[in-house]
């Protein structure tokens, strides 16, 4: 008796496409402006590094021009600075949480005697994180490259800077106007209190999306740095 078999192919991890990753990548820019746009946008641009990886690692993008590798060595550069620039975000949303923390003992107690001292530390590091931002806007490419990886790390780079920098203005708005004033307030009426309490968590639940968001876009921005490091060393 003849037995047929039948070989059974599984499905293969699907390889990161060049246009699909530009679309994503011009999607995130059309929205950025939106307040509610960061913690999505930050896991996002972690999915982003992750497929930019993935095309570094393909046998075509393993040979590049003397012009190509310097292109590359700048962004090589510029990834260390956007790594700082994360680690700084990852500073400033801890420094966050604690300063809700008091916030909520403030309206237990009726004592803000080291509120002040704290929000100035948070101001310090999203200035600081600001500042940085600026720095790494500057570092830019020609727009003749046609080198389609160097284009691409260059508006995930332009983009990852826009977005840390809106999100470190949107929070320092958050805490600072809009936070002290009912913070004040809340001394005055149990009712006012009370509402205190539920921005308060509201805002501590969107500290704790954009840190995970940050982690994610931190740990996949150094993948793509190690990979794009062993591609031009090799």
């Amino acid at each position: 008796m003849a037995f047929h078999l039948r070989s059974v192919s599984l499905p293969s991890k699907r390889q990161s496409n060049e246009a699909e990753i530009e679309d994503e990548l011009q999607s995130l820019e059309a929205s950025i402006s939106s307040p509610s746009m960061t913690i999505d946008g930050l896991k996002r641009l972690g999915d982003v590094y992750s497929q930019i990886e993935e095309i570094i690692r393909l046998p075509s993008n393993q040979v590049f021009s003397a012009q190509q590798r310097k292109m590359l060595d700048v962004e090589m550069e510029c990834s260390l600075e956007q790594i700082d620039l994360c680690s700084t975000m990852q500073e400033s949303f801890s420094e966050l949480k604690a300063i809700i923390q008091d916030m909520h003992a403030i309206l237990r107690r009726g004592d803000n005697a080291n509120i002040q001292a704290k929000i100035q530390s948070f101001t310090r590091l999203a200035k600081k994180a600001q500042k940085q931002c600026k720095k790494i806007s500057k570092k830019t490419t020609p727009d003749k490259e046609d080198c389609k990886l160097v284009k691409l790390l260059i508006k995930a780079r332009v983009l990852t800077v826009s977005l840390l920098e809106s999100t470190s203005c949107n929070l320092s708005q958050q805490l600072v106007v809009p936070k002290m004033s009912l913070v004040s307030k809340a001394f005055q009426k149990k009712k006012i209190v009370v509402c205190e309490e539920e921005q308060l968590q509201a805002l501590e639940c969107i500290i704790g999306d954009l840190e995970n968001g940050a982690d994610l876009l931190f740990r996949r921005m150094i993948q793509s740095r190690v990979a794009l490091l062993n591609t031009l060393s090799s």
